[in-house]
């Protein structure tokens, strides 16, 4: 019954087209040693590149914090070829779009456009990656830009203020330590030398991995990027993130102070990073816990009890031990505690009862149809595959996802909730307007 299920859902999202293949991945390194994977999709007239930078704010250190998430704005500011502005402006008179993110592993860019524009992308790549400018005053009016966004950011999220409060508590050697925009006092300090020494190591073409995804054919890829991206040097490879967090031996508390409603709630659990075994059960324990309105956290805690207006899991992804995280709003007139220990009697019952059948074959059967839709876009499957080379060390392990997920077993669910949800393991944060002496 289930590999026939297995079978049902993997034509769900097939919508006329035949999924895609391990063999439909095609790839090629040029000699500076950037790779590319190439996918042919012609059922629409567009592609796609995404830019894959193995760089993130693990690899900076007190002193330049920040610097991966500024040259993501950097990066948009002009170069030899095309200059400010012109990235931009150049790409959407050609009909594309774009848009960037960093996180605490990577700098990921990501470029849409007519399969017609390909040349003018690759183009416009290759000057900003070969020759981007940091001229100073550039520099300094986005410094400028990077430290509102923190400002505005910390002033106006609570859960990003709670976020980082936990991550700086949860991890006290570890670069996670840190947040991804940075610390304000080094913002306001990177050196040119910093700027050029950061770029030089991290944006070499040898630390990065391009997908393109769309009507575009494999030979013609190939000879673009021979044409415009291979003449740029390789660099050194970047030093290694060799710091490894000390196992946390007793839970850590934060509370901290901010005008809110009422409290917010973080419990955060130490994990193990993407390519270890447990992934894909945590994966799922994330979604019995807290995906949607039938998950248990909500179904108890909001519904049932009324203690919290909402309740959310996060799990990512990682190149090191992370985090998985469980985040809730208290309802009104709820006293916090009481709400973190309705949370620590669901996962007491996970457990210790485990889960069920049913509930084990609902999570699968979402789980797979969330995957096959993400890669039935050209802009999902580049994701994902740039996602499984890089996080999980290989392309080809996304092909096998759907069988990794549906091996999980009620036993391995609870296995991993035993292994990593003890209070030895925990830090909780609490976010409330009012914080005694």
């Amino acid at each position: 019954m289930k590999k026939l299920l297995l079978l049902l859902l993997l034509g769900i999202p097939q919508l006329g087209h035949s999924q895609m293949k391990v063999d439909d991945v095609k790839t090629f390194v040029l000699n500076n040693g950037m790779k590319f994977l190439v996918v042919e999709d012609f059922s629409i007239p567009n592609a796609n590149m995404y830019l894959f930078y193995k760089v993130g704010s693990r690899n900076e250190y007190q002193g330049i914090t920040g610097l991966s998430h500024f040259f993501e704005h950097m990066m948009f500011n002009g170069a030899k070829k095309y200059g400010p502005k012109m990235f931009d402006q150049t790409m959407e008179f050609n009909g594309g779009s774009n848009n960037a993110y960093t996180t605490e592993d990577v700098t990921v860019y990501t470029n849409w456009f007519p399969a017609s524009a390909a040349e003018v992308i690759f183009d416009l790549e290759s000057d900003r990656i070969g020759h981007l400018s940091i001229e100073p005053s550039m520099v300094e009016s986005e410094r400028g830009v990077v430290l509102s966004e923190r400002r505005t950011g910390l002033e106006n999220s609570p859960w990003r203020q709670l976020f980082s409060n936990v991550q700086a508590t949860a991890f006290q050697e570890h670069p996670y330590h840190w947040p991804v925009i940075g610390y304000e006092d080094d913002m306001k300090n990177w050196t040119q030398s910093d700027l050029e020494r950061y770029f030089k190591t991290y944006y070499a073409p040898n630390n990065c991995v391009v997908i393109v995804s769309g009507a575009l054919k494999f030979e013609k890829v190939k000879e673009l990027a021979q044409k415009y991206l291979e003449p740029i040097p390789a660099q050194p490879e970047p030093p290694i993130v060799h710091i490894v967090e000390p196992a946390q031996k007793g839970e850590r508390r934060i509370v901290d102070q901010k005008q809110v409603a009422s409290p917010y709630v973080m419990i955060s659990y130490h994990t193990p990073e993407t390519k270890n075994d447990d992934y894909y059960a945590l994966s799922m324990l994330s979604s019995i816990l807290g995906s949607g309105q039938s998950s248990r956290l909500y179904a108890e805690v909001v519904d049932k009890k009324q203690l919290a207006t909402g309740i959310f899991t996060s799990f990512g992804n990682n190149f090191d031990p992370g985090l998985f995280s469980v985040a809730a709003i208290a309802n009104r007139d709820v006293d916090e505690l009481d709400l973190e220990n309705a949370i620590y009697t669901e996962i007491e019952k996970i457990k210790s009862e485990g889960i069920t059948e049913t509930e084990l074959q609902k999570i699968k059967n979402q789980k797979l149809m969330e995957f096959y839709s993400q890669v039935e876009t050209i802009n999902g499957k580049s994701n994902t595959l740039g996602t499984y080379e890089l996080y999980f060390g290989d392309y080809k392990k996304m092909f096998s996802a759907p069988e990794n997920y549906n091996r999980v077993t009620v036993k391995d669910i609870q296995d991993v909730a035993k292994k990593y949800f003890s209070k030895s393991n925990r830090t909780v944060g609490i976010l409330k307007s009012n914080v005694e002496n």
